[in-house]
């Protein structure tokens, strides 16, 4: 599927996910019918092998769909972006790893949950695995999931680790309840002594140097991408969607308001104006860094060339500042918007919500983002897993 047909197919299905956005938080969760949507369309394999089914595409048009979905529903834009970003990450694993994920199926979905909180022991063929990861999102509608943990059978060199694990070895515990981004049934996930063959897990390693061994049978630029940038930017791009959602929620809340103390329409007012231009104006900045940065990185890879460590760290810097600038966008319009985007159900209260909750990814620290990249402008080593 080129990039026109898989656009033209996500506009046919934008419209009822709009209209699902309030059962969607009521829910918790995606509701079975966007998944299904989603599924059927191929909409979900834009990152994934051609070889497994997938349209092997450029990840920007990954980034343009989860941006649309964003301002229609934030819950919806972030699960998708995850869950579209995984087939990415199984087609670096070993190709035993692949076929088992999606030889019946290759619209197997796959969830996540990188946070490296598990416990693990090397035995003959692999390893046992055990422990409780939050923060899985949109994982009750995956058959797998990939979780992190660290090696330390060798304590002075710690392995950093993806595990690929079946449904049949873990455990979903609802425990999400929350005020932003409600219905991403972002939910934990248990693992009691489960065991997971060598050639199920992937190396940090090997993913921060872009040489995987499912690149042996995945040879297209797209699987030489870092790791970090990819998926970052998959973040960022549904961050984005969600605040120009907002931003279009604002406009109409201006276009019908009538400030009755002061007599005047709100879109007659200068400072209501001056708001909604400037953070137009945040928003498409932070857009047009995401499409030069990850542009410069999927060239570099076309070309052969080494991935800089200058454009790596700058991207993710760019990717965590402009989430910061999508914030202060739309908290500027939230707070010009009057007391009536404090009832339930308010679209910009939603998405406002939403956005925050966006914001509190660890991804999206950008201290930490930023630190990098000024490491990198001064010629500072910096740590090639850390970007």
């Amino acid at each position: 599927m080129v990039e026109d047909e898989f656009l033209k197919r996500l506009d046919e299905l934008l419209p009822a996910i709009g209209e699902r956005a309030e059962e969607t938080e009521a829910l918790r969760r995606i509701p079975d019918a966007t998944i299904q949507e989603l599924r059927d369309s191929g909409l979900m394999k834009a990152l994934q092998p051609a070889r497994w089914g997938g349209s092997e595409l450029d990840p920007l048009t990954l980034y343009r769909a989860a941006r649309a979905i964003g301002r229609r529903c934030g819950s919806t834009a972030w699960v998708y972006g995850i869950l579209g970003v995984h087939p990415w990450h199984v087609a670096l694993f070993p190709e035993q790893a692949q076929a088992e994920v999606w030889g019946d199926d290759d619209s197997t979905l796959i969830a996540s949950t990188y946070a490296p909180v598990g416990q693990v022991t090397r035995v003959e063929g692999g390893y046992r695995l055990s422990g409780h990861w939050p923060w899985s999102s949109g994982t009750d509608h995956c058959p797998w999931v990939l979780l992190g943990a660290v090696d330390l059978t060798e304590p002075e060199q710690p392995d950093m680790l993806t595990f690929l694990l079946p449904r049949s070895d873990y455990e979903i515990i609802d425990t999400w309840h929350a005020e932003g981004l409600r219905g991403t049934g972002t939910n934990d996930v248990v693992v009691e002594d489960a065991f997971v063959p060598s050639y199920r897990t992937l190396s940090f390693a090997d993913t921060s140097v872009c040489d995987c061994p499912g690149n042996a049978v995945n040879p297209a630029a797209l699987y030489r991408l870092p790791f970090a940038s990819v998926f970052s930017t998959t973040i960022y791009a549904a961050a984005l969607g969600i605040a120009e959602g907002g931003l279009e929620a604002y406009q109409q809340i201006l276009s019908a308001r009538f400030k009755i103390a002061y007599g005047q329409a709100a879109r007659e007012e200068p400072h209501a104006q001056v708001s909604l231009a400037r953070s137009h104006s945040m928003v498409d900045a932070a857009w047009l860094q995401l499409e030069r940065n990850i542009g410069s990185l999927t060239d570099a890879v076309k070309a052969g060339r080494g991935l800089g460590v200058l454009e790596r760290t700058r991207l993710r810097h760019d990717q965590a500042y402009g989430v910061s600038r999508a914030i202060e966008a739309i908290d500027q319009c939230f707070e010009s918007s009057g007391g009536e985007v404090l009832r339930r159900g308010n679209t910009l209260q939603r998405f406002w919500r939403d956005l925050h909750a966006a914001r509190q990814h660890a991804i999206n620290d950008y201290e930490r983002a930023a630190e990098l990249y000024g490491k990198a402008l001064l010629g500072i080593e910096v740590a090639d897993a850390m970007f």
